[in-house]
């Protein structure tokens, strides 16, 4: 049984969404319990809604909530009983596995470096979303932790994306590439010029070299390596192209009576295609190299990313992905 720790208080959609999604990852999988981590009036006022199998569904008291705008450190310090601390000290003592959550991310990546502590070696935990390509999905580390990285943290980075990548997401020998201006060794920041030789030199990783931006949708690497600005920019010009297009098609299908009827006719179709481009389906962001994993989701996630977020906690924990992220780093 996998133990997830979900914190039922964070999040744009709390905790009607957060809930619902952890009574659907329970019906869906027999190997999971769920401890909701809030205040429990309101965890029972929700799960009242709801059949589901009431011995792994666990309400765990938390009086408190971080809210966004609140100092990470200082509100994980002096909210003790907040959902988010309560949630990540249950990972630390081992009665849950895992944490997820869609509240605050600075409280989330600031709690699991203080309360859950790093692997020993493991120089800067990254946060490593997963994003749809045209060849499947590749993995972005870091997109929001470490915006001031130096080069040994990128080389961890990519042995810990290409263990995530072959153990959790089953993709053989993944390809790791370094984002960056140019492909050619010449282009780039410091950063990656230090960083490069460092990653070629490497017999461990399946290097393939720098990769620009524009390259990343069409599956050039199944890991891209940065730091958290360059990551962070990225993701969020990815995310926001993508909705721009959504709607823009949606907009011309909708024009006159002619595409309305067009419309009809590929609706089943577009809607397949479109559902791979959708990041919520593959969960949330695993933030790397923590004894424990901790899991942050949009602060916009409804049911189904929860839901796959939860499931995506079984699959690292079945998998021994902190197992085979020392053996990458040889810790």
């Amino acid at each position: 049984m996998v133990n997830v720790a979900l914190d039922a208080m964070g999040g744009d959609n709390a905790p009607a969404e957060i809930i619902k999604g952890a009574v659907d990852a329970v019906k869906d999988q027999d190997n999971v319990r769920v401890h909701l981590v809030g205040r429990r009036e309101t965890i029972e006022g929700e799960l009242n809604k709801y059949e589901y199998p009431k011995e792994r569904m666990v309400i765990e008291e938390a009086s408190e909530i971080i809210e966004m705008g609140e100092s990470p450190v200082m509100a994980i310090r002096k909210k003790r009983d907040s959902s988010i601390v309560v949630a990540l000290n249950l990972v630390k003592e081992g009665k849950c596995d895992a944490f997820v959550s869609a509240g605050s991310t600075g409280a989330v990546l600031a709690g699991g470096q203080l309360l859950v502590g790093r692997i020993k070696g493991v120089e800067r935990p990254p946060l490593a979303p997963i994003i749809p390509t045209a060849d499947g999905v590749a993995l972005l580390v870091d997109c929001g932790a470490n915006v001031d990285a130096r080069p040994t943290h990128l080389v961890q980075f990519a042995k810990m994306g290409s263990a995530y990548m072959k153990y959790a997401m089953g993709v053989d020998d993944p390809r790791v590439a370094l984002l960056n201006i140019g492909t050619e060794e010449e282009k780039g920041n410091a950063l990656v010029k230090e960083t490069y030789p460092l990653l070629k030199a490497g017999t461990d990783i399946n290097f393939t070299g720098f990769i620009e931006a524009r390259d990343i949708p069409a599956g050039g690497a199944d890991v891209i390596v940065c730091d958290a600005f360059a990551g962070n920019v990225a993701l969020k010009m990815y995310e926001g192209v993508g909705k721009v297009l959504l709607s823009k098609i949606k907009g011309a299908l909708m024009t006159n009576l002619k595409t309305k009827i067009g419309a009809m006719l590929i609706k089943d179709t577009l809607k397949s295609t479109l559902s791979e481009f959708d990041a919520s389906q593959y969960g949330g962001a695993p933030l790397l190299g923590l004894k424990g994993l901790v899991v942050k989701t949009h602060g916009s996630a409804k049911a189904q990313e929860v839901r796959n977020s939860i499931i995506q906690c079984i699959t690292f924990k079945e998998q021994d992905v902190n197992g085979k992220i020392r053996q990458y780093l040889d810790l």
